[in-house]
């Protein structure tokens, strides 16, 4: 018998502060300041991928909950999400917290943002790292460990960004202006090769 406090935790990752919904809406929000064309394709290809990933998670908690009887939703203390949303996947935190923007950032400053992208999969990973050590469902928790591995794998390639970034920039000046907002300064502040 799977207990929904499995699913509980995983809808954190589905609409809590550090999950998919809010990864999602950060990368393919942020991709639109970013003055290199290579800080782009990655925003939008990990923004993309995060939406699979939301999904796999709305699987998840959708088939764990889904076959769930009256006694079982009360044993679980399920009732006031059921009264909400019967068996439903709503974007919210495992305290039952609803999604919102607000657990999220977009800067417009490609340094920064890409420090909160890092941060952020840092967080996500944390996250999974947590539902794994409650999870009894080697099924899912198999899930969970790709999903794990692929938030490493992210905050790589914001790092490999980050030094693309400012290596292309003046080590001098890379943090004394916002290269996609001073336009003028980012072109005169690129390394001469």
């Amino acid at each position: 018998m799977i207990y929904f406090f499995t699913s509980d935790y995983h809808f954190s990752e589905y609409g809590g502060p550090d999950g998919e919904l809010g990864a999602s809406l950060r990368y393919l929000s942020q991709r639109f300041t970013m003055p290199l064309p290579e800080l782009k394709a990655t925003l939008t290809d990990i923004g993309t991928e995060e939406l699979n990933h939301l999904e796999m998670i709305g699987a998840i908690v959708y088939q764990l909950t889904k076959d769930l009887t009256e006694d079982e939703i009360k044993k679980q203390g399920f009732e006031d999400y059921f009264v909400d949303h019967t068996t439903g996947v709503y974007p919210q935190s495992a305290g039952g917290s609803p999604y919102t923007t607000a657990s999220m950032q977009v800067k417009g400053d490609p340094i920064t943002d890409l420090h909160e992208n890092m941060a952020a999969e840092q967080k996500a990973r944390s996250t999974y790292d947590n539902i794994l050590r409650f999870c009894d469902d080697y099924d899912v928790k198999d899930a969970i460990r790709f999903l794990r591995e692929r938030e490493v794998v992210h905050y790589q390639r914001f790092g490999e960004n980050l030094r693309l970034m400012t290596d292309k920039l003046d080590e001098k000046n890379f943090y004394a202006f916002n290269p996609s907002f001073d336009k003028k300064c980012f072109k005169n502040c690129m390394k001469k090769k």
